[in-house]
């Protein structure tokens, strides 16, 4: 954490508020990357960092010798330690040079590094394209589609467990792609937000049974403890993105209490099964598991529902975190002689 310098008076003792101060500039600077993703969306792709951490994995995992279990163990950990280092060290040597701009450059150009780590806009284009495709009744189309969002075969899917299978992804994905990042940003600064992303795109790329049971084992298991707290968050923010969005809140808490256990992953039933509550359907992935109650087909207008109950999920944590923020300098404003 870059902590802000505050001149002395007649003590080295860092004033109040100091440390506020530097959490008050990372909000600001989140700010302004929402809107450039919400206004721009994502960079492309030859110049996008996390495209770039992709490609090192892939490097990285081409060149894994035929082994044993453990030594493929062993392999997937290097490669999962050497990639987030890698990632850690090249945006803590930017954030190093950004820290000594004014703070109107300094707030842009860390909101220019920070945009890549999160996708707003992304993420809820992508539902939006199943949905629009489920609407006209394009179902082949929509099968092509969703097949960005899940990693299941698509191929046998009808219209209801293709638009579950987005639904689950907007949710799930609200807290990989939005909450997680942003809040390890929030926290500890952007070498931070960029060590999760590494972390998440490595689960994502080599983090399954199979193939890479064993390669991509660390790297599963370092995106489930990073995962804890904002899955649970994320689940939460839905929940109050239900009752803006005139879902039902109530049983979106009841189902993501009752059935969250029901996913392999620790986490990923967080989300979804708050937002199966909220629609008032059933969430499945065949064979795997089944989250709330099935109490009508789902249809495209609950991705629609879902878009907005992320959108607002989402802003009214945001709004919280200012309102934290206005408060708390308002307190420290308050106590200075």
């Amino acid at each position: 954490m870059n902590l802000v310098r505050v001149p002395k008076l007649r003590t080295s003792v860092v004033l109040p508020g100091a440390a506020n101060n530097s959490w008050r500039e990372r909000l600001a600077t989140l700010a302004i990357a929402l809107i450039l993703d919400l206004a721009f969306g994502e960079p492309p792709a030859r110049l996008h960092p996390v495209v770039g951490i992709g490609r090192i994995v892939s490097f990285l995992e081409r060149r894994a010798p035929p082994s044993s279990p453990r030594g493929a163990l062993v392999y997937g950990g290097g490669l999962t330690i050497a990639t987030i280092a890698m990632a850690v060290g090249a945006s803590a040597l930017l954030e190093r040079i950004v820290a000594r701009l004014p703070l109107l450059p300094r707030l842009f150009v860390g909101a220019v590094l920070l945009k890549p780590v999160f996708a707003v806009r992304e993420l809820v284009q992508a539902t939006r394209q199943v949905r629009r495709l489920i609407e006209v009744g394009d179902v082949v189309s929509a099968r092509h589609a969703v097949r960005s969002l899940v990693s299941r075969d698509p191929t046998e899917l009808d219209t209801p467990l293709i638009a579950a299978a987005a639904i689950e992804s907007i949710a799930e994905n609200a807290s990989d792609s939005v909450v997680a990042p942003c809040l390890a940003f929030l926290t500890t600064g952007l070498p931070c937000a960029y060590a999760y992303r590494a972390a998440n795109t490595l689960d994502a790329m080599i983090g399954y049974h199979g193939r890479y049971e064993f390669l991509g084992k660390v790297a599963a298991r370092l995106d489930d403890g990073l995962n804890l707290i904002p899955a649970r968050l994320t689940a939460h923010l839905l929940i109050v993105g239900a009752a803006l969005g005139g879902a039902d809140w109530r049983r979106a808490l009841l189902t993501a209490w009752r059935e969250h256990c029901k996913t392999a992953s620790p986490n990923a039933g967080w989300p979804m099964s708050a937002m199966a509550g909220a629609l008032g359907v059933q969430l499945e992935k065949i064979g795997h598991y089944r989250l709330g109650a099935p109490l009508r087909p789902v249809a495209a207008q609950d991705i629609a529902l879902a878009e907005r109950i992320v959108i607002r999920g989402i802003g009214a944590g945001f709004a919280g975190l200012v309102a934290i923020a206005v408060l708390s300098r308002g307190k420290n404003q308050g106590g200075e002689p």
